[in-house]
């Protein structure tokens, strides 16, 4: 979308029109759920997380200084909102110095990874999306999640290993 056109959407939600907030609803929601659904791995959840962040978007859309683009900062909330999801559930701690390389097939589907992915104990998968699909670094993560980069550097280890089993066992993948 062109950057005059979404500055006036913008606008508009900063007065609370109801069509405004629609239009810019109906351009991030696809690519927001994805989001949350990743983190989420449950359809409802997502759904959840994706409806209470577009709330908070429109209540704190003052609060966006176009210091990085509009999706970027709704992506900002809506990963906040899907891990406050899952914050019911204690991460494991494991030790910190776990830096083997884990390596995949090359030949995997993307969704054959996918669904291997939602098989994943939460605390895995959470650190795992935040770091390997959506690019977030050790030290934001342990911001995001509240654990320390040591746990989220584990978490990912040890998500890694189950992915690996867990394509080994469903899909016949090896190492």
């Amino acid at each position: 979308m062109e950057t005059q056109n979404l500055q006036i959407l913008i606008e508009g939600c900063l007065k609370n029109d109801r069509n405004s907030q629609k239009q810019i609803y109906d351009l991030y929601k696809n690519a927001m759920y994805s989001v949350c659904l990743r983190i989420c791995a449950d359809c409802d959840d997502a759904k959840d997380a994706l409806q209470e962040g577009f709330v908070e978007v429109f209540k704190c859309i003052n609060a966006f200084r176009s210091e990085s683009s509009l999706g970027a900062w709704i992506k900002t909330i809506m990963v906040r909102r899907a891990i406050r999801k899952l914050k019911k559930l204690k991460f494991e701690k494991f030790p910190a110095n776990l830096h083997e390389p884990i390596e995949f097939e090359s030949d995997i589907s993307g969704e054959e990874l996918h669904k291997a992915i939602l098989m994943l104990d939460e605390g895995y998968r959470s650190v795992f999306v935040l770091y390997e699909v959506e690019g977030y670094s050790h030290q934001e993560i342990s911001r995001i999640l509240k654990i320390s980069e040591g746990t989220s550097k584990s978490q990912l280890h040890y998500a890694k290993k189950k992915l690996q089993l867990i394509l080994q066992k469903i899909y016949g993948y090896e190492r």
